[in-house]
């Protein structure tokens, strides 16, 4: 190979290196390739979840009582015999309507009628006794203490024909006032005794009906009689029944700690019963502070008892906190307990955060 032709080779291939020199500088070197920092913010991805959140507010509102009960008749009445004895004959049934002096059950009488005139015949003796003793006495011949010993025996016998006469008389059951039986408790041939109850009977006026309902001490506190109350019952779903607060229990139930209440309601044209179910609910005038958030931020709900997540001051992260709904009102939760010292609470996103975990507001 000649002189002339290694110069020919030669040449492209210098400048080749030239070209590959140039881009190497160009590119920085041509050694490793530039990594970028550990810490660069481009090597970071944002964990954050995003959410919404709202401010917890405070509101004064009067906290409904509510409460579940039966209706019944404010005059229920147990009739019982005053003595006892087989009853003889029943005159009504479950449900029959009574009126005022009804006749509904007698006893057989054999017992108390011999009762009755041997009451009278010991009567008529200890007359003849006081009547003799007295022409005795008027002829010296009989002292002043057997006149009044014959005196006070007349007296006995009286009243024993009294008694006798009284509980004869009471060996019948009459209704002391309209209304229905709703119960029988016995049959004819039966053997009942003093005070027995035999009929439970209900009025069944308009002004008779009531709802029987319990209370906390705390509720019982924030109630007086007068107050307005509404009803609700399954039976007539949809209609709602004007009711007035008659009367509160003076003491609590040994058996449950509750407070009995009673409303007394207008049957609005509608058929009441004894036992029917109804919803009391009594809207007190005291106000008090509630803490309110909205529904959306509530997440766990199981009866009164939920949670939400509070945002933190440092805005970037969110505790998960047990709270106590009291009721909804509208759009927004009344918590009645759980959001002491909390100012924000999340709404939208709430169902995929779990405690302490970092967000960003959106």
């Amino acid at each position: 190979m000649n002189a002339f032709t290694v110069k020919k080779i030669a040449a492209p291939l210098t400048m080749a290196l030239l070209a590959i020199s140039g881009l190497c500088a160009l590119l920085g070197g041509c050694g490793a390739p530039a990594q970028p920092k550990p810490d660069s913010p481009a090597q970071i991805a944002d964990e954050r979840i995003p959410v919404q959140t709202a401010a917890v507010q405070q509101k004064s509102i009067a906290l409904p009582v509510r409460a579940s009960g039966i209706i019944t008749s404010s005059a229920e009445q147990r009739l019982s015999f005053k003595i006892g004895g087989v009853i003889r004959k029943v005159y009504v049934d479950e449900g029959d309507v009574v009126r005022p002096g009804q006749l509904l059950a007698v006893l057989d009488k054999t017992e108390i009628d011999a009762q009755v005139a041997q009451a009278q015949q010991a009567l008529a003796k200890t007359e003849r006794d006081l009547a003799r003793v007295e022409g005795l006495y008027r002829d010296s011949s009989a002292t002043l203490e057997l006149l009044q010993n014959a005196t006070t025996g007349r007296d006995v016998a009286k009243e024993t024909v009294r008694i006798a006469t009284f509980n004869q008389q009471y060996a019948e059951i009459r209704a002391t006032r309209g209304g229905k039986i709703i119960k029988k408790l016995a049959n004819e041939g039966e053997v009942t005794g003093p005070g027995m109850p035999l009929f439970v009977l209900f009025e069944t006026g308009t002004n008779d009906w009531v709802v029987q309902i319990n209370v906390s001490d705390r509720d019982w506190a924030r109630l007086q009689p007068g107050m307005r109350a509404r009803v609700q019952m399954d039976a007539y779903e949809g209609t709602q029944f004007a009711g007035k607060v008659t009367d509160l229990a003076p003491a609590a139930d040994p058996s449950s700690g509750l407070y009995a209440v009673e409303i007394r309601i207008q049957p609005q044209g509608k058929r009441f019963a004894p036992g029917l179910f109804a919803e009391v609910e009594i809207t007190p005038s005291q106000s008090r502070s509630y803490t309110m958030v909205p529904i959306e931020s509530i997440v766990e709900g199981d009866g009164q008892s939920a949670f939400v997540f509070a945002l933190q001051a440092d805005g970037e992260s969110v505790q998960k906190k047990p709270v106590k709904v009291a009721f909804m009102e509208g759009n927004q939760a009344v918590i009645s307990a759980g959001l002491e010292g909390v100012t924000e609470v999340v709404t939208s996103g709430a169902p995929y955060l779990t405690d302490k975990k970092k967000v960003r507001k959106m």
